[in-house]
């Protein structure tokens, strides 16, 4: 038998806006890795809460792999380990933010497994809404980054106008780290190189498996390059229209209703 490796975003692509799984995907996951695929959740979260939910859906047992921070951290589920990571040199980090502090755009960042912001004001409460983490409140960022981290994000509530402004006026976020949206509000800062596609090819190669083997479903503009590094691109049927229309595939159903069964039945165990 030929091996496979699904990649799968997390929020509204295997989970539902109310960060549930349907029972359809939970049996079908459990059938392909009884056959020996492989499963690699590929989530923006941090690694802390991605091992969270690793935990709950009961993704512990060999063959499943995360890459959390959009693939700057490939972690083993089976093994609690982590097989590689990339971070942001603490210059750069530093320019970062104070470039966001002049501009008066909210900003945090991650260390320890804690988020590390200097407010606590509706931005934060946006996040925690959707992440549920630990954060610690702090006068400077940079000064307690002890260790250099593996992502920064900017948060605007307002929408992606001044995100998009600041993004296209400071080289930095173009050639010295990746930047992308997530969602709207939402602006990743990542190491050089790397996003949800990089993770792609690193556990492809880590598993040996040949990325004819490899299907990506997503459902946002973070997801899209880890859909153009697998060889079958899915977008679930509830996607942001840039990402359907970087998709070899468009699931009929949406992440409420099994989309990621059906990538499973049509790609992985056809």
């Amino acid at each position: 038998m030929e091996h496979k490796i699904l990649f799968t975003d997390l929020d509204d692509t295997l989970l539902d806006e109310d960060k549930k799984i349907c029972r359809e995907n939970r049996e079908k996951i459990a059938q392909m890795l009884k056959q020996g695929h492989y499963f690699v959740i590929a989530t923006g979260r941090p690694t802390a809460t991605g091992k969270i939910v690793v935990k709950e859906l009961g993704l512990t047992m060999p063959g499943c792999y995360m890459a959390s921070f959009n693939g700057a951290v490939i972690y083993d589920c089976a093994a609690q380990r982590v097989l590689a990571q990339r971070t942001i040199p603490l210059y750069l980090a530093k320019e970062i933010l104070d470039e966001a502090h002049k501009e008066r755009l909210y900003i945090h960042s991650y260390q320890s497994d804690i988020i590390l912001t200097e407010e606590h004001g509706p931005e934060l409460e946006f996040y925690l809404s959707k992440v549920k983490m630990e954060y610690q409140l702090v006068q400077d960022i940079y000064s307690r980054l002890y260790n250099e981290p593996n992502k920064l994000i900017m948060i605007d509530l307002e929408g992606q106008g001044r995100l998009s402004d600041f993004r296209e006026r400071h080289a930095v976020l173009k050639e010295q780290v990746n930047s992308f949206f997530s969602r709207n509000e939402y602006l990743e800062i990542c190491p050089k190189d790397t996003d949800k596609g990089s993770a792609v090819s690193y556990i492809s190669q880590f598993l040996g498996i040949p990325t004819e083997h490899t299907v990506a479903v997503g459902d946002e503009r973070n997801d899209v390059p880890m859909m153009q590094a697998a060889h079958v691109g899915v977008a679930v049927a509830n996607s942001h229209p840039q990402a359907k229309e970087a998709a070899d595939y468009i699931t009929d159903r949406d992440s409420a209703h099994g989309a990621i069964a059906e990538v499973i039945d049509k790609f992985i165990l056809a």
